[in-house]
């Protein structure tokens, strides 16, 4: 498992950095050569989960707050040069050979760069970077040189450097980005350097430490800013000399330490060499390999894989421990600030079936901010709990309140706050997590938390139509993010978005089940603290089933009054612009507001399809009264595919999700744009900004959830089926209340069931036409079948 970039290509530097990033769930350094600086075409910073700190700027005559996660110290320099000369990178000197490759098996980037230096003579330089995945607060780097062609010194300079500032994103630079301060450094021993600092606002303080392993003598050269390390290698034709910085990060916000810095220098010194620490960190690696194992073969496989290798680099079960949320980005750059926003509704679905300990801490870290979401709710008059668009620290709104549209150079008002539908995002998250760890002291306690002041918020904001006889929450966003308000209204604001509504509707419904199914000791503490009562659950019944949706033209409309709006001429937009990804950029820069059309960014009524299965959709459906039969259904998926523009990652991953079951030719096509959002930048340089974490997650649980039909609800896996033919053999490993490695293979018209032996108890799998119990220890192997009772690939061999 490898992925590999041959040649040296500047403009692609900024992409190759984000997907060569080496994390381990608590901190992450992008992919950059050690040699070459922040600049235009390099960018390396590191960030741990969590490190964020606030400040002030000043934009388009406005004070501007923003709460970034930090760019960290850069742990990674190493430069070379021979006596007397520059300093060798990529941009100045001759590169006769550049490769990168990134083990995906082992977590490490590999690096292989020939320089000619002249008159027939070449330094080889070969590199191995390493994220411990198994000490989290340890990373390390190779260099090995090799002379070809001369013999001579090589001058070699490593530092800690911490003279950086969070750029990485050129739309932001008009925001302050100088984070680090109290910057001081010093040395420990003979072989070891150190740097401290710490976060303006935030005061997390930081402590850094590296000791250089090299087979010549190390001297000192610390700066202010700087911790530098030097040495002169005596190089001969054909003989490799090596050089091995190990490096240990701690923060103030670290368990178990008293002081960052001390830390940080006793746990470098203590630190094995780079052999060993390669091993225990390749077995900690080959360890989550097992506990996720995905067998697809094909090129979509191998992409699969490397969305894998990310998501893990960004969550891992070293997440357990933090008070952390799920960065939209990764860990891997600093678009979005490093926020979280709703994509953890993306990640925990496939987190839950392999380290429910991860998926509990996030949502930890949701319910800790609990108390803030209630404060925010109080704000603006409701009740219940508010949860932000984008959280960071302490969980205040933190969505941008201008944002900058590169097209026309204009700084615009930024209404993103009104996505209030993330409070069902989180109530979705804590149900399905529940469902599928049986976690009974998590839901009798922090999931009832959460759901009881969501349940009260959505009730809270609906108001009473008497013209309509429904319920109606006015005034929000939907997913959809192009539409914030009606054409040429005073304020922002849209009026029932069915996304939210539905969504409103079954938080209530599942609220009420959870409280109905709590012991009573536990329920009356419950209702006790938070003054629910009666006529509250009274009135959460009632709204739950006359939330208003409105519909045009036999389709389900994304919100009251979109049907009223005007079509676009999107074969016309295409001619002219080619890409219209980012339509409301265009219009906007031209003087018009897409707000005049009918026409998404994402998925947004088609959301509800991501969601929910076809039999529960129907339900929810049916309990606010209304019909969605399949083709209705079909009709609301046909109308929004053909206007939406896909300017999201995520549009591409629900849109072949809804489309593996209602329109299954077309959905490969969006599952292979999915697949290739990253590693083909297909929004268009973002991906240099950071991973889409969210649409790579999703792609994984496409195919662990979406293409098996897999749900764990009333104590069981519910399995129906349907192979896409580009994708119609695969298997995985799951995780699922108490089974380790419970395994799940469909291959030619067969599903086969493995439970491990184990002292737990059978499970139960339901398929549409049939129900099995499959002991710990038992393989199940059933043959699909079509709905006429046939199977479903017709005549099928042995396994």
């Amino acid at each position: 498992m490898r992925w590999e970039y041959d040649g040296y290509v500047p403009a692609d530097e900024r992409l190759r950095e984000s997907l060569c990033t080496l994390g381990n769930g608590r901190f992450a350094t992008r992919g950059a050569l050690p040699e070459c600086a922040a600049d235009d075409v390099h960018y390396p910073g590191t960030y741990a989960a969590g490190c964020y700190d606030r400040l002030t700027s000043d934009v388009a005559g406005h004070r501007v707050e923003n709460e970034d996660l930090v760019n960290l110290p850069n742990w990674l320099p190493l430069r070379f040069r021979l006596p007397g000369a520059d300093w060798l990178t990529p941009d100045t000197a001759p590169v006769l050979e550049h490769r990168q490759i990134l083990h995906l098996a082992d977590g490490t980037l590999e690096r292989r760069t020939r320089y000619g230096l002249g008159a027939g003579q070449v330094l080889y330089v070969r590199q191995y970077r390493l994220v411990h995945m198994g000490d989290p607060y340890l990373a390390a780097l190779r260099t090995e040189f090799t002379a070809e062609g001369f013999a001579g010194d090589l001058e070699v300079e490593a530092a800690l450097d911490g003279n950086v500032r969070n750029a990485g994103v050129p739309r932001y630079r008009d925001l302050a980005g100088d984070h680090l301060i109290s910057v001081h450094t010093g040395g420990a021993g003979p072989d070891t350097v150190w740097l401290g600092c710490r976060t303006r606002t935030s005061d997390i303080r930081m402590g850094m430490a590296a000791r250089l392993t090299a087979p010549a003598p190390v001297t000192e050269g610390n700066g202010p800013l700087r911790a530098v390390q030097r040495l002169r290698l005596t190089l001969k034709p054909g003989r490799t000399r090596t050089v091995d910085k190990t490096v240990a990060l701690h923060t103030s916000r670290d368990p178990a330490i008293t002081d960052p810095l001390e830390a940080a220098v006793d746990r470098v010194r203590a630190a094995a060499g780079f052999d060993e620490l390669h091993r225990t960190h390749r077995s900690a690696w080959h360890q989550l390999w097992r506990r996720t194992a995905l067998d697809v073969p094909g090129e979509a496989g191998r992409i699969l894989r490397l969305h894998l290798f990310h998501v893990l680099q960004t969550l891992s079960p070293h997440t357990a421990d933090l008070d952390v949320g799920v960065p939209a980005r990764g860990l891997h750059g600093e678009a979005y600030r490093g926020h979280v926003c709703w994509d953890e509704l993306f990640v925990l679905p496939f987190l839950n079936l392999h380290f429910p300990e991860v998926s509990r801490a996030l949502l930890r870290y949701r319910h800790r901010r609990l108390d803030r979401a209630r404060a925010a709710a109080r704000a603006i008059g409701r009740r219940g709990a508010m949860y932000p668009w984008q959280s960071a620290g302490d969980g205040r709104e933190e969505s941008q309140s201008l944002h900058l549209n590169p097209r026309s150079g204009r700084w615009l008002p930024d209404h993103t706050h009104l996505q209030r539908h993330i409070g069902s995002a989180v109530a979705y998250n804590v149900w399905r997590y529940c469902e599928a760890t049986d976690d009974t002291e998590f839901r009798h306690t922090k999931a009832a938390d959460m759901l009881l002041q969501i349940a009260r918020f959505w009730a809270d904001s609906a108001t009473w139509d008497d013209r309509l006889g429904r319920h109606r929450i006015r005034g929000v966003m939907g997913p959809d993010e192009y539409h914030d308000a009606y054409p040429d209204a005073s304020a922002p604001g849209l009026d029932d978005n069915a996304y939210t509504n539905v969504t409103a509707a079954w938080v209530l419904a599942r609220t009420l089940e959870l409280l109905d199914s709590l012991p009573e000791p536990r329920r009356r503490e419950l209702t006790e603290r938070t003054g629910l009562d009666d006529a509250e659950l009274q009135r959460w019944e009632e709204v739950s089933r006359t939330l208003h949706v409105p519909f045009h033209d036999g389709v389900v409309s994304q919100f009251e009054g979109y049907g009223d709006l005007a079509e676009l001429d999107w074969n016309e937009y295409r001619k002219r612009y080619g890409d219209i990804r980012r339509l409301d950029r265009i219009l906007e820069a031209e003087g018009d507001t897409v707000n005049r059309y009918k026409a998404s960014k994402q998925a947004d009524v088609l959301m509800l399809g991501y969601l929910f299965s076809p039999a529960e959709l129907h339900t929810l459906f049916q309990q606010l009264g209304h019909e969605l039969d399949e083709e209705t259904w079909a009709r609301t998926v046909d109308h929004y595919l053909s206007r939406t523009s896909h300017g999201s990652t995520l549009s591409g991953l629900v849109h072949g999700w809804v489309l593996a079951r209602a329109r299954r030719a077309d959905a490969w096509t969006f599952v292979q744009e999915t697949l290739r959002g990253d590693i083909a930048d297909v929004q268009g340089g973002t991906t240099g900004e950071g991973i889409h974490l969210g649409a790579m997650a999703g792609t994984l649980d496409l195919v662990q959830r979406g293409l098996t039909g897999l749900e764990t609800r009333e104590g069981a896996l519910w399995l129906d089926p349907v192979p896409l033919p580009e994708l119609s053999s695969y298997g995985m490993s799951l995780r699922y209340r108490g089974h380790w490695g419970v395994r799940l293979r469909l291959r030619r018209g067969r599903l086969e069931i493995a439970v491990p032996s184990s002292d737990g108890s059978p499970i139960d799998i339901r398929l549409p036409d049939r129900a099995v119990c499959v002991e710990p220890g038992d393989t199940c192997v059933l043959v699909l079948l079509d709905r006429n009772g046939a199977p479903a690939h017709g005549p099928t061999g042995p396994g």
